[in-house]
């Protein structure tokens, strides 16, 4: 492991358990109706010391019919309840000096615990932020509140993406997960184009974030994938369970472990663990001191992003390599 990541992934591990500790009265009013859960560098597990917390909540809701023959939802949580929520999250951000809520609070935002599969595959998905909030609930997040409906949301989201594998278990291919990932990174990278005001060193570094963060969010989720179809012949829920309870960095370490044997691939992952060391000792500068050493060095930040992406690219071939006669999973990858 690359010292740097395991320090910071310690750290922030801390940090999770000193906020949860300031949520105790909070929990009751989540109690079986609602969870929250981290996601961004907290969820990661990689927050440096000047990190804010992005946070999805998510709330359970009764399904009834008016008297009209209209569906209606019901929020357990209610309005004033909710209210009570955010202002203990934004009061246990302030006492634990992590940096106060981007957008001045306006992300922090709920949803319906079925809206994540509701909408799964639908135009609506992208503008509602279901499609954000449940890729991210698999690929980084961390519960802070409501464990029981959050382990059930997770349940219920790979039930949805699994569906059909009952019928095809010993060679199934979770298609329907793999493509959601790539329109994840895929939407990450036209969101970053629409938001780009101008040329200058912000946009600049958010450009960095996103071929290294964003990317490895996804694509170490598309490497475990990978590795466990070429193993077994097949994905199932139990792999997603699992790679669920891993960060993007611990699941580059859960292959590594499996592909030890390969010399290519281990070396290539070791590579990228180191890179991305090295990356996070930049990003968790102050702003002002992180925009200019990467004005300093400009041209060699663009030159080691690209290579982070090519030894990620290299790697799925690498895998894939394992096992050439299961080269559907790859290909779906590709196109």
């Amino acid at each position: 492991m690359n010292p740097y990541i395991a320090q910071v992934r310690q750290s922030s591990s801390l940090r999770l358990e000193a906020l949860v500790a300031h949520l105790d009265t909070a929990a009751d009013l989540v109690a079986e109706k609602a969870c929250v859960y981290a996601t961004g560098s907290f969820g990661r597990l990689e927050a440096g010391p000047y990190s804010d917390l992005d946070l999805f909540i998510v709330i359970k809701s009764n399904r009834r019919t008016d008297r009209f023959g209209r569906e209606r939802f019901e929020n357990l949580l209610g309005g004033i309840d909710e209210i009570k929520l955010k202002y203990r999250l934004i009061d246990a951000v302030e006492k634990n000096n992590i940096a106060e809520f981007d957008g001045d609070g306006k992300y922090l935002d709920s949803h319906r615990f079925e809206d994540f599969t509701r909408w799964l595959g639908s135009r609506d998905d992208d503008y509602r932020n279901t499609l954000t909030g449940r890729l991210l609930l698999l690929l980084e997040s961390k519960v802070l509140l409501g464990r029981g409906v959050y382990d059930s949301l997770i349940e219920s989201v790979i039930k949805e993406y699994f569906k059909d594998f009952s019928e095809n278990r010993e060679a199934f291919i979770p298609a329907f997960l793999l493509n959601d990932i790539l329109r994840l990174w895929r939407t990450f990278c036209v969101n970053y184009e629409f938001n780009r005001k101008n040329v200058g060193v912000h946009d600049k570094v958010k450009n960095l974030k996103l071929k290294y963060t964003r990317m490895l969010t996804c694509y170490s989720a598309v490497a475990y994938l990978l590795s466990q179809y070429v193993q077994g012949g097949a994905v199932a829920p139990a792999d997603v369970r699992r790679m669920v309870l891993l960060t993007p960095t611990e699941r580059l370490e859960a292959v590594y472990r499996e592909l030890a044997d390969d010399s290519v691939a281990a070396t290539l992952l070791a590579e990228l663990l180191n890179d991305y060391g090295t990356f996070l000792g930049l990003a968790h500068r102050q702003k002002l001191e992180l925009e200019e050493t990467f004005a300093q060095n400009e041209a060699k930040w663009k030159s080691f992003s690209y290579d982070f992406g090519r030894k990620l690219s290299r790697l799925l071939g690498e895998i894939n390599a394992l096992a050439a006669d299961r080269n559907v999973f790859f290909r779906m990858i590709q196109i």
